[in-house]
């Protein structure tokens, strides 16, 4: 902590700022009080010369948008987002309850390496936040060792995004946004996309560090170093061994056989880390450390006004109650000293940064390559620390036209300032090492791949921090990897501007600062010259054809990306999705629901129990039987599954009870005995295998089990639709011909409300997204409404005599599907239509389902005639396939629907007993 300056807000919406807590990449963080509860907060506030770049400002309020949504357990809820009117700037700032707690980097400095149950704990919280936000299709990109706190009661995550882990971020000219994060992994090295696994080699790479105090790879020059993240083994033989194994399959180098977030958390923490923690996990040192923090923050005192200060004769920026945090003789202008929270720890200096003015027109730079893109070091002020960590470096410009992204080239002679003194981490501050160059970091730095073109910067010593390299950085929610705001896209279009992707000294990666899809209001833009005939689809990797001994298949899932499951009348069966080759066979599992990751296991839910099944052969490892697991619901009918995300489903049961008639009075005749339909909607834990929460639904059409599907997940709480065809007519009347969402909590389960939402009836298709709003067909339109309120958005005008079906929320575009077989793209937060197309299959039928292949680029719309491929970002048609159909008895031609499943960089097509793998961009 210091002492406020003269410059530093007194003030943040109903927050009184007490002192400066700690400085971020992005962001000054202070400790505040509510003035109306008097609780302590820690206020976020954007560096100013960021929060003027309209790319930042989205990245800010995303990464703000995510916490919101991941609240609760291991993630602080955020009290306040807001902005500030300061000068001629206005200032972002996100306000969170104070949690007494030390960041991973500065306990290992005060106490050393942490034991095996506190790693357990450890790593299991932040598990379970990672499982969660790749449930919902995204990546986290968080991760740092001053981004994970540990508390008296658990772990914290307090960064959501790259911006929050951000070992360095920089307005440059023309709007653009330079941010460098501090960690690589071997996709990373390799210039290729991030992805969950991502998240999971970096949690590797904390839990080695947490247990050892150092990397698990072998220091040295930083593109040996980071050679070793893409080829060596990790050294992990200080890690405890009951969880090696269990490290060094997150630090796989091939991501498909990294575990599963889920996983981790299981194998660590079975019982969850909130158990595992009961009763306290830190060692008494730390214990002591968090505690005394949390005595000198409470012991905070607003500070007086100027005047009042130089009167009592204290410097002008002095705050009551900090004056021991500041070093004695210190200058105004001098960098701020901390004192550790341990007074056995070692003292650290904080560095200030500050931004080098650009040079004269001439004067050389260290960039290289077109107006296109630029390669340089971040290589100017004193050294970060771990100076010697890899380093991912982007760009986003301000404005991006449709098309290849120019890269404005830097002013010349333009320097990058150095990283500032810590990581962003709301809630506490961490200490700064200072680094000799090639001194021992928690990460390596990057490696140069193979042609890489490296470039040298002038720091004044010959030399620069090390080799950068361009890397996405995926918003939250995560959009579609090859959308036209897609900003893997744009950074590969960058890269091949300049031959490819450049690496040695930092490759700037131009990103749309819009943020939306290349948009056609009247006509769609011209196709693309294409190199093959149009329309002809790849060739298939493999096909597979479901043996016609036994039954058709009904359900169809991925498991991991590595299973194909089929379930039969008869029996499940896997396909291996690399292959195409049936891996097994088992009747145990027919007629369920398959493919949902339990852990390592795969699990079912069939008419009459759930089964958890080992993927290597099929065998039932697990087996729960609906009257062994739910005694008190004897007879009870499970439906299909309504949805699920990370270790949790949800599903509806039912079940039918005799009500006895009462006893009729004297002389009447007895009425009947009633036959009652009851029925529940569930939330069950897949990996504890035991019931979360239950509650009562209306039973719908008796007999049977009401069908509902889960439309949104929320942070707080789940939208869920029941079908049309379960509805009585009575509670189609109730509802006045409209159709009902119902909000259920996260928590309980308990039913929050029910609303209708203009004109959208019955059964119009609907969909909703992480930020609560829902996209409805209502007659022939597709409208956007506020969840919460109903209140209506925004309308695109459909195809006359057709009707909208389920759309695909793909970051910042929905992707929309008719029965005229239109299919397009609008802009999520103003219904701006991007483009739309036909599938040219003639007549108004069903709407197609919509899949978007891996990347993001490719959009496939599947009916019963055709699967037809378009280019995702403007709607260019890339091919169509179809299949004659397998032969029927008595010469009759099967003409099933076609779906498709999206897997890696592969799209398989399912039509019948038919399924072809073809590859996708």
């Amino acid at each position: 902590m210091e002492a406020l300056r003269r410059e530093d807000p007194r003030r943040f919406g109903r927050f009184t700022v007490l002192a400066r807590f700690q400085e971020a990449a992005s962001a000054v963080q202070y400790v505040a009080r509510d003035t109306g509860t008097g609780e302590l907060a820690v206020i976020t506030a954007a560096r100013p010369a960021l929060a003027a770049v309209p790319a930042f400002r989205r990245r800010f309020q995303a990464e703000a948008r995510t916490a919101e949504r991941l609240a609760g357990g291991w993630v602080t809820p955020p009290l306040e987002t807001g902005s500030l009117e300061a000068d001629e700037d206005e200032l972002l700032w996100t306000a969170t309850q104070y949690v007494p707690a030390l960041p991973l980097a500065e306990a290992i400095g005060v106490a050393g390496p942490l034991p095996e149950r506190a790693l357990r704990i450890l790593g299991a919280g932040i598990a379970e936040i990672l499982s969660r936000v790749h449930a919902g299709g995204s990546v986290l990109q968080g991760l740092a060792p001053g981004t994970v706190l540990l508390a008296e009661d658990g772990p914290r995550l307090t960064a959501f995004g790259p911006l929050g882990a951000a070992a360095a971020a920089e307005a440059r000219p023309g709007g653009q946004l330079s941010v460098r994060l501090g960690y690589l992994t071997p996709e990373q090295v390799a210039g290729k996309e991030v992805g969950a696994p991502s998240d999971l080699f970096v949690l590797g790479l904390l839990l080695a560090y947490a247990a050892t105090g150092t990397t698990p790879f072998t220091e040295g020059p930083p593109e040996e170093a980071a050679r070793r993240i893409a080829e060596a083994d990790p050294e992990l033989g200080a890690v405890p061994e009951e969880l090696r194994d269990l490290i060094a399959g997150c630090l796989a180098k091939d991501p498909a056989e990294r575990p599963t977030a889920g996983t981790v958390a299981a194998e660590l923490a079975l019982e969850g880390a909130a158990g595992l923690a009961r009763g306290g996990w830190l060692p008494e040192r730390l214990a002591a450390a968090v505690a005394d923090q949390e005595a000198r923050v409470r012991a905070l005192e607003a500070p007086e006004e100027a005047e009042a200060a130089e009167t009592a004769g204290e410097p002008e920026d002095a705050v009551p109650g900090a004056a021991a945090e500041a070093p004695e003789g210190a200058q105004a202008e001098a960098p701020a000293t901390q004192t550790p929270t341990d007074p056995r720890a070692t003292a650290a200096t904080a560095a200030t940064t500050n931004a080098t003015p650009a040079p004269a027109p001439g004067t050389a730079t260290g960039d290289i390559g077109e107006d296109r893109g630029t390669t340089r070091f971040l290589n100017t002020g004193p050294k970060p620390p771990q100076s010697d960590r890899a380093t991912t470096h982007l760009s986003l410009p301000h404005e991006l036209p449709p098309g290849r992204p120019p890269v404005p080239a830097l002013p010349a002679g333009a320097t990058t300032p150095a990283a500032p003194a810590f990581p962003a981490s709301p809630g506490l501050r961490a200490p700064v090492h200072h680094h000799t160059h090639g001194s021992p970091a928690p990460y390596p730095a990057a490696a140069l791949p193979p042609s890489a073109t490296t470039a040298q910067g002038n720091n004044g010593n010959g030399g620069g921090n090390g080799p950068m390299v361009a890397l996405p950085l995926p918003p939250a929610p995560t959009p579609p990897e090859g959308s036209a705001t897609s900003r893997r896209t744009l950074i590969a279009i960058a890269a091949a501007a300049v031959g490819g992707l450049v690496v040695g000294g930092g490759a700037v990666a131009a990103m749309g600062g819009g943020e939306t899809a290349a948009a056609t209001d009247a006509k769609p833009p011209a196709p693309k010259p294409r190199r093959t005939l149009p329309g002809q689809p790849p060739e298939p990797r493999w096909s597979y054809s479901h043996p016609a001994s036994e039954s058709a298949p009904l359900t169809t899932a991925l498991w991991r990306d590595r299973l194909l499951v089929v379930t039969s009348e008869s029996q499940a069966s896997a396909v291996d999705v690399s292959t195409g080759k049936r891996v097994w066979q088992r009747a145990d599992a027919a007629k369920g629901q398959a493919a949902v990751v339990a852990g390592d296991l795969c699990f079912v839910a069939s008419p009459t129990e759930f089964l958890w099944l080992a993927p290597k052969d099929g065998t039932v490892v697990h087996r729960v039987r609906y009257a062994d697991g739910f005694t008190d619901l004897p007879d009870l009918q499970v439906g299909r599954l309504a949805g699920h995300s990370g270790a949790v489903i949800w599903f509806t049961g039912s079940r039918t009870v005799t009500v006895k008639a009462p006893k009729p009075k004297k002389g009447k005749k007895k009425a009947a005995d009633k036959r009652v339909v009851q029925a529940y909607f569930f939330a069950y834990d897949i990996v504890r295998r035991a019931e979360v929460w239950r509650t009562r639904v209306p039973a719908g059409r008796a007999p049977g089990t009401p069908l509902y599907r889960v439309v949104a997940e929320r942070s707080a709480d789940l939208l869920v639709r029941q079908d049309a065809v379960t509805l009585t007519a009575a509670e189609v009347k109730a509802a006045k011909g409209k159709g009902s969402i119902r909000s259920f909590d996260q928590q309980t389960g308990k039913l929050r409300w029910t609303k209708q939402y203009g004109t959208a009836g019955p059964e119009a298709a609907v969909t909703g997204d992480e930020d609560g709003t829902l996209y409805a067909g209502a007659g022939v339109h597709l409208q956007s409404f506020e969840a919460d309120t109903g209140k209506p958005l925004w309308r695109v005008e459909g195809t006359a005599g057709s009707a909208f079906g389920t759309p695909l929320v793909a970051g910042p575009v929905l992707h929309t599907t008719e029965r005229s077989r239109q299919v397009g793209a609008v802009e999520r937060e103003s219904g701006r239509l991007v483009w739309r197309r036909s599938t040219e299959v003639p007549g108004i039928g069903s709407a197609p389902a919509l899949t978007l292949s891996g990347s993001g680029k490719t959009l496939l719309a599947s009916d019963a005639t055709q699967v037809t491929a378009f280019s995702a970002a403007d709607g260019e048609r890339l091919w169509k396939f179809q299949d004659i159909g397998a032969a029927a008895p008595k010469g009759a031609t099967v003409s099933a629907p076609y779906r498709t499943l999206a897997v890696g960089a592969h799209i398989i097509v399912q039509r019948d007993r038919a399924f072809y793998a073809f590859p996708v961009a």
